[in-house]
Formats: C-alpha cells, sequence, structure tokens
C-alpha cells in the first residue's frame, strides 16, 4: 500500500515540474514561482510524513485535509497535462521553439475546471445529497407487498461530520420519500458508539410506518484503533448497539425477521459485517436463514457488497435482493448521462448503484456520509429508495 502511495506521490512531482512550464510561460514573477513550489512541497511533505511518519492521534484528520488539498493540486494540472504533451510532439518538429502562451492559457483553463469542481465538492459535496430512484419486478413477490416502498441509507460515519444543518437537510429529504420502510447497511460511526451523541436526535427524526431497521458495517466494531483491552472495545460495541434501539433502529445480527402487511409477509434478513480480502468475516448467512422457508421472498441488508457474489448468489436460499454499502464509491468519481466512473470499480466489481445475476439484485448504496475525504467529488452522498412490482 506504501508503495502505491509512494508511486502517486512521485506522479505528482512529475506533473508538478512538467505543469511549472505553462506558469513560467505565463509569468516571470519570482514571486509566483516561489508561490507554486512551496504550496506544492508543503503538501507533498505533508502526505509524505503522515503516511510515513509516527502514527498520533490527530493523524486521520491531518490525513483528511492533506488528501484534500493533494487533490486541488494535482488533478486540475494531470487533466491539462494532455494539451501540453500535444503540443510538445509539436515542437519536437519545430526546432523545440518556446511554449505557446495561448497554449499554456489554454491549459490553464482546462486546469481550472476540475479545480473549482473539486473545490465545490470539498466544501460543499458533503451534504449535496441525490436521492436514486429504481422500480425493480419480482414473480415471487406477495400482492399485498406490490408497489411497497423502502429507503435505504448507508456508512453515515457520525464521526466525520461537522454540521447540523446540512445533516438535517438530508434527514429531511430521507423522511420526504414517505417510504414504507428505511434500511440502513451498516457503518454508523468511524470507530467509536460516542460519535452519535451530537446526532442521535437528528437521526431519531426518521420515519417510517412500517420500521426503521438495520446492520453493522465493519467500521462500527472498532477494530480500526487501539483499546485498552478486549473488554473496553467489547463494551462500545454494546454501546453501539443500544445507540441503534436509540435513535429507533431494530438491529439484525445474523437474523431474520417478517414483515407484514394485510396477512402477508416478505423475510428481512441482516447479517453482521462480512468483506473480502482484510475485512473481518464476522457475518453468517447460513446463521440468518436457517428457519426461513425458501418460499418467502427475501431482503438481505449486507454491508460489503462483495459478501453478494463471494456467499449470496449461490447461498442454498433465493435472496431477491440485497443491499450494501460500503465503497462510498470512493466519494470521487465521475457520473453523468449515465456513465460511471470512479477508481473504486478497479477494487469492487459492484461499487455503486443496481446490479443484476441470476435474477437477483444487488444495491450498492453510495453512502450517506463520509470518510477520510473531507468531502465527496462527483459521486454525492446518496438516499436510495427502491419500489417493489410485481410482475
Amino acid at each position: 500500500m506504501k508503495k502505491r502511495i509512494l508511486s502517486i506521490v512521485l506522479l505528482w512531482l512529475f506533473v508538478d515540474v512538467y505543469f511549472f512550464t505553462v506558469i513560467n510561460t505565463l509569468t516571470a514573477n519570482t514571486f509566483a514561482h516561489w508561490a507554486y513550489w512551496l504550496v506544492d512541497v508543503s503538501i507533498v511533505t505533508g502526505v509524505i510524513f503522515a503516511i510515513f511518519g509516527r502514527s498520533r492521534d490527530d493523524s486521520p484528520k491531518v490525513i483528511s485535509w492533506l488528501m484534500a488539498l493533494m487533490l486541488l493540486s494535482f488533478v486540475p494540472k494531470l487533466v491539462a497535462t494532455p494539451v501540453l504533451l500535444l503540443e510538445d510532439v509539436t515542437r519536437l518538429f519545430r526546432g523545440f521553439p518556446p511554449r505557446s502562451v495561448w497554449v499554456s492559457q489554454f491549459a490553464l483553463i482546462i486546469a481550472a475546471i476540475p479545480f473549482f469542481g473539486l473545490l465545490f465538492g470539498l466544501t460543499r459535496g458533503r451534504h449535496h445529497y441525490r436521492v436514486h430512484r429504481e422500480t425493480l419486478y419480482f414473480p415471487d413477490l406477495p400482492e399485498a407487498f406490490d408497489g411497497f416502498t423502502l429507503t435505504q441509507l448507508s456508512d453515515i460515519h457520525a464521526g466525520s461530520f461537522t454540521s447540523h444543518k446540512g445533516v438535517n437537510k438530508g434527514i429531511d429529504m430521507v423522511n420526504a420519500q414517505h417510504s414504507d420502510v428505511i434500511l440502513f447497511t451498516g457503518d454508523l460511526v468511524n470507530n467509536k458508539a460516542t460519535e452519535m451523541d451530537p446526532w442521535k436526535e437528528s437521526f431519531a427524526r426518521l420515519s417510517a410506518p412500517m420500521g426503521k431497521y438495520s446492520v453493522l458495517g465493519n467500521h462500527d466494531y472498532g477494530d480500526y484503533i487501539k483499546w485498552a483491552g478486549k473488554d473496553e472495545k467489547q463494551a462500545n460495541l454494546d454501546r453501539l448497539k443500544k445507540v441503534h434501539q436509540e435513535i429507533g433502529f431494530r438491529l439484525l445480527l445474523d437474523e431474520a425477521i417478517a414483515i407484514e402487511k394485510d396477512e402477508q409477509s416478505i423475510t428481512l434478513i441482516g447479517v453482521e459485517n462480512w468483506g473480502k480480502g482484510g475485512f473481518h468475516k464476522y457475518g453468517d448467512l447460513v446463521k440468518a436463514t436457517e428457519k426461513i422457508d425458501d418460499r418467502q421472498f427475501k431482503i438481505l441488508m449486507s454491508h460489503d457488497p462483495s459478501h453478494w457474489e463471494a456467499k449470496t448468489l449461490n447461498h442454498l436460499k433465493h435472496i431477491d435482493l440485497t443491499l450494501a454499502g460500503h465503497t462510498h464509491g470512493m466519494q470521487f468519481g465521475i457520473e453523468i448521462f449515465g456513465f460511471k466512473w470512479s477508481p473504486i470499480k478497479y477494487v469492487y466489481k459492484q461499487w455503486a448503484g443496481l446490479y443484476k445475476k441470476k435474477n437477483k439484485y444487488l444495491y450498492v448504496n453510495r453512502g450517506f456520509g463520509f470518510l477520510g475525504l473531507k468531502g465527496r467529488v462527483g459521486i454525492w452522498p446518496e438516499i436510495t429508495v427502491i419500489t417493489l412490482r410485481k410482475g
């Protein structure tokens, strides 16, 4: 991982040197030149120190800000690089004259577009909530549930929030959907249950006539910080489970419940976190489904989408719809006119939106909150509304 980060930093330094030719072409001002290098060298030094230096209690916050500054510095220049490369190809055949002023001006304009886009994402994007709607058809859906609606939330990460106004804006949007149930697919906090204390009143306002249900995510277990001992860590998890209850959610821990309507029912399943690679595999889908009639229509809440292909698709009992989160869409990418891209796609095959295999659906929520990067760029915080139809 550190080698990969170091490779990115080296690429960043190369792009910095290359883009400096634009600055040098447009101005001979010594102060501008020094300012250019002072800013970038300071950020690079900070990133290297934060990642490779001694760990400190405030390092996650420091790294978050450095990530934001790194994106603002690196991405705009990288986007403008093809313009400079194209000119350099032509300069090779012209005796390599000085760089053109108008090309440098054009490269600066090109760089400004992602710069201001990033600036918006890092300052306003964290609460730029978007409602994603899907209507799914199932032949085995009970008649009483034709038109049943559910709102999915995921990855709240309360420890990252700083704005009550921003959070309440999202909660109001959730309630405005008037869904039958609200389903939360994990990561209520970053590490500690106490992170929810300032936000319990806000999230308790979430309302759905047929209930609110939740599962745990990988961050909820407190696996990413040091504890005084196992007892302290367990106490934190026990406290977090009570927080779910205090804000009105029924937490499902490798278990299933029936949601009933007009003497018919569907089954809602919730498993503990299960993830591929280095993530803990706490969840037990066999245990969660052992008492379920296979003829029942089933919805599974499982935080990590890798659980779907690894366990759910080939599970003995047919699970119609799985809801997951976890990826955040990396909080960085592009979604426009049906096109969808984020670097996270090279890690997770299913990373945002709707997927279908073997007549089974998976929906991956992009996350309500944020972690690491202090904002969102292109991949906005999500409120998912799914309508179930028979057919």
